[in-house]
C-alpha cells in the first residue's frame, strides 16, 4: 500500500466513488473539485495496486495559525478495519507539523458513532458544545441549519 498527495485529477476517479462507499448516500457533493486543485499538499490518497482504498482531505487553517483541520475521510468499504484511516491521520499529523501545526480539528455528525469511537481512540477530543445528548457534546447548526456536529481536537506531540 502507498501513501501520496493528492492530485487534481484524483478528483475524477474518486468522486464517482464516494456515494457508493457511503452506502448510496449523497456524499460527493461535500467534496468538490476545489479541495481538489487547492489542498494537495495536506491531502492524501492511500492506493493498493493502483486502486484508490482510502482517502483524507485536509488543509491549514488560515485564520488560526498553529491549526491544520481535517474536512473529510473516506475508506473503501473492502479495506475498512485494517488501519487505513489510523494511517492516514498519522501521515497528515507528519504533514501538517512541517508547518509548525500542532492541533487537528475535525468534526463529524453526532449520529456518526463509528467516527466519533474513531476519533475518541485516536486521542481527539470533544470541544464543548450548547448541547449535550447521550454523553456526546453537540455544536447546534455548526454544519447548517437542523445540521449539529461533533467538534474535534487533538494537540500534537
Amino acid at each position: 500500500m502507498n501513501i501520496r498527495s493528492l492530485q487534481s485529477s484524483d478528483y475524477y476517479t474518486l468522486s464517482p466513488l464516494i456515494n457508493d462507499w457511503w452506502g448510496g448516500r449523497n456524499m460527493s457533493d461535500k467534496l468538490p473539485k476545489l479541495f481538489f486543485d487547492h489542498f494537495t499538499n495536506t491531502s492524501l490518497i492511500m492506493e493498493k495496486d493502483g486502486e484508490i482504498i482510502g482517502f483524507l482531505v485536509g488543509f491549514l487553517s488560515q485564520s488560526n495559525s498553529n491549526e491544520a483541520f481535517i474536512h473529510f475521510v473516506g475508506v473503501h468499504p473492502d479495506y475498512r478495519k485494517q488501519n487505513i484511516a489510523k494511517r492516514l491521520y498519522d501521515v497528515f499529523f507528519h504533514v501538517v507539523k512541517q508547518y509548525h501545526r500542532n492541533i487537528v480539528k475535525c468534526v463529524t455528525s453526532p449520529i456518526n458513532e463509528v467516527s466519533i469511537a474513531f476519533h475518541t481512540n485516536m486521542g481527539f477530543r470533544m470541544e464543548k458544545g450548547d448541547k449535550t445528548v447521550d454523553a456526546i457534546s453537540i455544536h447546534s447548526n455548526y454544519g447548517g441549519e437542523n445540521q449539529d456536529r461533533v467538534l474535534f481536537y487533538k494537540i500534537l506531540p
